[in-house]
C-alpha cells in the first residue's frame, strides 16, 4: 500500500476510522495509519459504516480528538447490500459539521440538487459516485455529473465504482477536479503498476479537458479533406 500511494502521485488518502486505532493501543488489527505519512499525505478520516448522521459525526469528532485532521469523507449508507449513501442523513451531518468547523467532503449519489444544497451548507467538495462502491462499473452516471460540475462551485470529485483507468480517464475528461480510487488499484495483481495506469490515465483526461474534447457528430468529417485535389484534377 505505501508503495503504491507514492508511486500513484496521490495527494490525499482517506481511511475508515473503523479500521484505525485511535486508543494508541497499538492493535494488530487496525493499525493502518502506521503505515501512511502524514507529511507525505493529507489524511482524509471517512465515517465508513455509519448508519445516520449522529453516528457520522460521532466518528468525526472521535478522530479530531486523536489528534487527525478535522477533515471528514462523510459517508453514510445503511444499505448494506449496494452501499448507496442516504441523501438525508449526510445533508444534516454536512450542517452540523460544517457549523463545528470541520472541512467536510461528502459522498452522495449523482444527485445535482442535493450537490447545490450541500454546496450551499458550506462543504468543501462534492463527491458523486459513478457506479456503486466497489462494483468497478465505470462512469453510469455520466449525465448527472455533468450537471453536477457545471452548476459546482466547489471542486468535483468522482468517488466509488471506478474500476479502470480509462473510467478515471473518462471522468477527468468530463471536467471532474478529482478521482478517488480504490478497489480497481487494491485488488490488482500488480498494484503498483495498476496505480501508474491510474496515474496516468488522471493526467491524460485532465489534459484532454483543458484542451478541449470534440463533439460526437453523426456523420463522418473527412482529417485530409479532398476538396483541393478534386480541383486540381479537372
Amino acid at each position: 500500500m505505501r508503495e503504491a500511494l507514492e508511486i500513484s502521485g496521490a495527494e490525499m488518502v482517506t481511511v475508515a476510522l473503523r479500521r484505525a486505532d485511535l486508543t494508541g493501543k497499538k492493535d494488530p488489527f487496525a493499525n493502518i495509519l502506521e503505515f501512511i505519512d502524514p507529511k507525505r499525505f493529507l489524511l482524509l478520516p471517512n465515517t465508513s459504516g455509519a448508519m445516520n448522521a449522529e453516528e457520522a459525526v460521532r466518528l468525526a469528532k472521535l478522530a479530531a480528538a486523536a489528534g487527525l485532521p478535522k477533515w471528514v469523507k462523510l459517508e453514510i449508507h445503511p444499505d448494506p447490500r449496494y452501499l448507496l449513501p442516504d441523501p438525508i442523513e449526510t445533508l444534516k451531518a454536512s450542517e452540523i459539521l460544517v457549523k463545528e468547523g470541520f472541512t467536510v467532503l461528502p459522498y452522495i449519489n449523482a444527485d445535482p440538487v442535493l450537490a447545490k444544497r450541500l454546496q450551499e451548507v458550506g462543504t468543501a467538495t462534492v463527491m458523486p459516485l459513478g457506479s456503486p462502491i466497489g462494483s468497478n462499473r465505470g462512469v453510469e452516471t455520466r449525465g448527472q455529473i455533468q450537471i453536477i460540475i457545471e452548476q459546482a462551485t466547489v471542486p468535483v470529485v468522482v468517488d466509488a465504482g471506478l474500476g479502470a483507468p480509462s473510467h478515471a480517464a473518462e471522468a477527468m475528461e468530463l471536467g471532474a477536479d478529482a478521482v478517488l480510487v480504490n478497489t480497481a488499484i487494491a485488488v490488482a495483481r500488480d498494484p503498483n503498476r495498476m496505480a501508474v495506469a491510474f496515474k496516468q490515465a488522471v493526467e491524460a483526461g485532465r489534459a484532454a479537458f483543458e484542451v478541449g474534447v470534440g463533439a460526437p457528430q453523426w456523420t463522418a468529417s473527412a482529417t485530409s479533406p479532398l476538396t483541393g485535389f478534386l480541383d486540381n484534377q479537372q
